[in-house]
């Protein structure tokens, strides 16, 4: 992963990484937060037969929230130390069948803004040798100040 952008907090891996540990659903899924780089993030989780649908395929649901933590994450890269991050919009295309052994969730940002930040993120499934391209999202991440509730 390489990108351009210059993060506005020196320990913004630290920080990402704290936060993915506290996100019980990623616990749940047992998600591993595989890279970390300015506007940048690599989720990966194993395929578990508890999270498919009825035709045996990782249900869209969990691949949205996959990719939506990954934009999350990539969008979160790039606040300030002080900030939270929220979604408020996002789009899934789902384009092909999720079936795999492990699955992984990139998330680059493509407009980082002062409150608001636009993500696009792609999920992989992995098979043995092969890579396919299952899903994408487009992304809109708000940054958060000054909330007592919502914290880092």
């Amino acid at each position: 992963m390489s990108t351009s952008f210059d993060p506005k907090d020196p320990n913004y891996a630290e920080r990402v990484s704290n936060s993915f540990k506290r996100q019980k659903v990623m616990a749940t899924l047992n998600a591993k937060l595989e890279s970390v780089a300015p506007g940048e993030v690599e989720i990966s989780f194993p395929y578990h037969e508890d999270f498919t649908q009825q035709h045996g395929f990782i249900h869209a649901g969990i691949s949205s929230t996959i990719l939506d933590s990954a934009c999350g994450y990539a969008a979160f890269s790039l606040m300030p130390a002080d900030a939270a991050v929220l979604s408020i919009e996002f789009k899934t295309n789902l384009l092909s069948p999720a079936k795999g052994e492990k699955f992984i969730a990139k998330a680059t940002v493509i407009k980082p803004g002062k409150t608001i930040t636009v993500t696009e993120a792609k999920l992989f499934a992995v098979s043995g040798e092969s890579i396919k391209l299952i899903a994408s999202m487009n992304g809109t991440m708000m940054a958060v100040f000054d909330r007592p509730a919502i914290t880092q």
